[in-house]
């Protein structure tokens, strides 16, 4: 049985990264932990110490929260009936960040799946800091849904790497069930820099392929124009999910760390997974 967490804030774009989770794993038997956390407004030496003003006032947020989650896990109970589906919900007061780092941890979550969308919504803005910092470190793999996703199931998966790390097929788990069920197809751009490859190279690129086996292709795509060919894949090959490699030798990193001047060309209209650093 798989363990899903999935982090919601009640917001439209986190019921499509929830919506997502479901229809993807229809036929995988899972645990959903539907999460969301609080913090009361005040001043927290305050609320820390009991101060007379502040005494229930945590209760009652998390009464509220509790309420909104199983309202919530009740409409997908109903609109999204599936006897392979089992739902909990949890409640904290704490950032997302440490509540999500923590319930991995506690409930041995294999994936997480929560929404992109950041508090300004500029277009400017690559992802939410909240999805940053989750997929920067998080132990398991991380799907963020950008807003106004039509689901769409991943047939076509795009896998950019330039085969610099070494490839482990159990940290390809949570994808290869997902092809597994899905039928997908991946492809695996490789960024190259001009070069031939290393024999250490070649090395990484036989066991990717080996890990895909059969249903994979293979594209070449010069290392300064990465953000132009996803694009441009995105939408030549019709992808529908895509995997990267959170590993801080990769341009995985340079997506994060780059002014963001350099990046408003890179625009996520599809599911993106982020697998840890391998």
């Amino acid at each position: 049985m798989k363990r899903i967490l999935l982090p919601t804030d009640f917001s439209d774009n986190s019921f499509e990264a929830i919506r997502y989770a479901l229809l993807v794993l229809k036929d995988v038997t899972c645990t959903f932990y539907l999460l969301h956390t609080y913090n009361p407004p005040v001043y927290e030496p305050e609320y820390v110490l009991g101060s007379p003003g502040q005494i229930g006032l945590g209760d009652i947020f998390q009464e509220s929260s509790l309420r909104q989650l199983e309202k919530l896990q009740k409409r997908l109970e109903n609109q999204y009936h599936n006897p392979n589906h089992k739902f909990m919900v949890h409640t904290a007061m704490n950032s997302i960040l440490n509540e999500v780092l923590e319930t991995i941890e506690a409930e041995k979550i294999d994936l997480v799946v929560m929404g992109t969308k950041g508090a300004t919504g500029a277009k400017e803005i690559l992802f939410g800091t909240n999805a940053v910092h989750v997929i920067k470190k998080s132990k398991c793999p991380v799907i963020v849904v950008p807003p106004n996703f039509e689901y769409i199931a991943p047939k076509e998966i795009l896998f950019p790497t330039d085969f610099e790390i070494e490839y482990e097929e159990e940290k390809f788990k949570q994808l290869l069930d997902i092809t597994k069920v899905q039928g997908s197809r991946v492809h695996i751009m490789h960024v190259s820099t001009g070069f031939d490859l290393t024999e250490e190279q070649e090395k990484n690129k036989k066991q990717v392929k080996k890990i895909f086996g059969k249903n994979c292709l293979l594209h070449d795509v010069p290392d300064n124009a990465i953000i132009a060919a996803v694009n441009n894949c995105q939408t030549k090959e019709k992808i529908h999910l895509l995997v990267m490699v959170q590993n801080k030798h990769t341009f995985f990193e340079r997506l994060f760390i780059e002014p963001v001047i350099k990046k408003i060309g890179f625009h996520i209209q599809i599911p993106f997974m982020v697998l840890p650093q391998l």
